[in-house]
């Protein structure tokens, strides 16, 4: 069952869903749209392949940096991370998406792994690319993205990886 608005708002007015920083207004009758960070990593230009595995880390293909915004030329990626941390409680689940306005000039928010597991704690990490022909400027600080929240069967906890990652 995905939360509306009422619902979402009950869960974090009782401290059961955390999300830091927040604004009311960021929950629509369905979702909450998240903050584009100043934080970025961009593949860096080396020409060799990267293996695919269970040890593959993207830090060693990236670079981090800090920026008020960033342009992405077409199929150009670029991680991204929310200013949101999101505090999920044992019995609710979320999805990213993106938001149609950006998808509609050919910004894709999050290509893949969209899942945000229950009992984890997380700024989301974005996996954003230009789709479109023309070249797009991202800005920190808009709202890129929106979080789809579901209610679980039960109850579980995260504990992988990329539970309080960082960029």
């Amino acid at each position: 069952m995905i939360l509306t608005k009422d619902e979402i708002l009950k869960a974090i007015k009782s401290g059961k869903l955390k999300i830091k920083p927040f604004k009311t207004n960021q929950v629509n009758a369905g979702s909450i749209d998240l903050t584009l960070s100043n934080e970025f990593r961009r593949f860096t230009p080396k020409k060799e392949m990267i293996i695919v595995s269970e040890n593959v880390d993207y830090k060693k293909y990236t670079t981090k940096f800090i920026a008020k915004s960033v342009i992405l030329k077409h199929n150009e990626l670029v991680l991204g991370i929310t200013k949101e941390k999101i505090t999920m409680p044992e019995d609710l689940c979320g999805f990213l998406q993106g938001r149609t306005r950006f998808a509609r000039i050919g910004l894709n928010v999050h290509i893949t792994a969209s899942f945000v597991q229950p009992g984890s704690s997380n700024r989301q990490v974005l996996e954003i690319v230009n789709l479109g022909e023309k070249p797009i400027k991202l800005l920190a600080g808009i709202r890129v993205a929106q979080l789809v929240v579901e209610k679980t069967v039960g109850k579980a906890k995260f504990s992988g990886k990329y539970n309080n990652q960082v960029l």
